[in-house]
């Protein structure tokens, strides 16, 4: 099939590459001409495990093509895939104005059937706003084509995206005509040969499916560091409670892992989206105001716990970070607890040396060069030198570290974990005090 993709982001990349990669002609449109002309050279402008890889072979194999040419891109596709982004607006509500400017053009050039699907996460209502938008430019344009609107949420994990689309849990598609659904269910065939993954709902409910998805996650998670917090209170360990809980089999032991805050591009952005939609429509969601603010304050919580160990003497320390990213598996580091971390201790008159496997860059490139702040090549390289090492990304090769090398390197002899990764016993057995989440009081060597 014949598929057009508007927006060339992480979504976009990922929808494109994994539809060309079983055999259907896919043409990637995006305004950014720099973007565009890094993929057309065999760049690829984000990080995704084996992302770079599918969208070489595709290129190579001509099915997959990328242009800045939005005529190009409605002449192409029978599926037209608005994959562009919805930021937050000033007041949180999901800003829609690249969408709709992706459904003006589709109705301006468009000259037969098209089938518009909304594959970026928006609010309950906008397949509507869409379908305005396209039979708007149509009029201004003298032309009366058909198509549908429909809504087709992604549901794809940073990090793990490629397998997320290759081998989906469920395919929601919001459409009221059978004639769309039966359209969809081919292009998606290749996808859902071993079950039916397809499920079919009602436009509406589909938007709110991927709203409702991600804001559950969140609050699972807002759930475990209020527990956290509760658990250092009354002195449990918040593992222990987390594995006794996990047990049963209605909670399960996805997400329940305590921390220091969500980040990322989706889970801040659509709990606040979701809760600001209700607000709209006359109802005070306060669950999700309560799962906002609990991860805004479980942010502040690690240098809150610096700064209580330094008894505020943070001035001319320097702190070993190891993470940068939200979360392991990508360069993304939108609203990511290093940021708030190491500005906080910026403001403290701390130094910061940090280590990342692939967020380095993203760090460079929103912080630029700073005396504060060094970016080093390997884990050991933050920790030289350094008062204490920080914790902030749950990364694989940061599970097993030689302890006892940390515990003669580090000034102050410490680590702050904000991901519970280490036993407290060999973490103090090495040396070392450690002081993680859910576990007060520290455990001192």
């Amino acid at each position: 099939m014949d598929v057009t993709i508007f927006g060339s982001g992480y979504v976009g990349l990922v929808t494109g590459a994994c539809l060309a990669e079983v055999g259907n002609q896919v043409l990637c449109v995006d305004v950014d001409a720099d973007k565009i002309a890094l993929l057309n050279n065999g760049g690829v402008p984000i990080y995704e495990p084996g992302l770079d890889d599918l969208i070489t072979k595709n290129s190579k194999a001509g099915r997959l093509r990328f242009s800045t040419d939005p005529e190009e891109g409605v002449a192409h596709g029978l599926f037209q895939f608005i994959a562009v982004g919805t930021p937050p607006d000033e007041d949180g509500s999901a800003d829609l104005r690249h969408v709709l400017a992706v459904a003006k053009t589709i109705g301006e050039h468009m000259t037969g059937y098209r089938v518009i699907v909304d594959k970026s996460t928006v609010p309950v209502g906008t397949a509507d706003r869409v379908a305005e938008t396209v039979r708007s430019a149509q009029h201004e344009s003298g032309r009366s084509v058909e198509f549908d609107v429909v809504s087709n949420p992604e549901f794809l994990k940073e990090g793990a995206a490629i397998d997320d689309f290759m081998r989906p849990d469920r395919i929601i598609v919001g459409t009221d005509n059978p004639r769309t659904a039966e359209l969809l269910r081919a292009l998606y065939a290749p996808f859902n040969r071993n079950h039916d993954r397809v499920m079919m709902m009602s436009i509406r409910s589909a938007e709110l499916t991927k709203y409702a998805a991600n804001a559950m996650l969140a609050t699972k998670i807002s759930f475990m560091n209020e527990l956290s917090n509760i658990a250092e209170a009354v002195g449990a360990d918040i593992e222990m409670v987390r594995i006794g809980i996990g047990s049963d089999p209605r909670i399960g032991y996805q997400f329940i892992y305590p921390g220091c805050g969500y980040g990322g591009s989706c889970f801040p952005k659509d709990v606040r989206a979701l809760e600001r939609t209700a607000r709209a429509k006359g109802y005070q969601a306060e669950l999700l105001q309560a799962v906002e603010a609990v991860n805004d304050r479980q942010k502040d919580l690690l240098f809150n716990k610096i700064e209580r160990h330094f008894e505020g003497a943070l001035n001319d320390k320097t702190f070993a970070l190891w993470g940068l990213a939200f979360k392991p598996n990508t360069d993304d580091m939108r609203e990511a607890s290093s940021r708030r971390l190491m500005e906080q201790l910026w403001s403290a008159g701390a130094r910061v040396r940090a280590f990342d496997p692939v967020a380095t860059e993203e760090a460079e490139r929103i912080y630029g060069k700073r005396a504060d702040l060094e970016l080093v090549e390997n884990r050991m390289d933050a920790v030289e030198g350094a008062d204490a090492l920080v914790i902030v990304t749950e990364w694989s090769e940061f599970r097993s570290p030689d302890f006892a090398a940390l515990s003669t390197q580090l000034g102050s002899a410490v680590i702050f974990d904000g991901r519970n990764l280490f036993d407290p016993a060999q973490v103090t057995a090495a040396g070392l005090t450690y002081v993680s989440i859910g576990r007060e009081p520290a455990c001192v060597a």
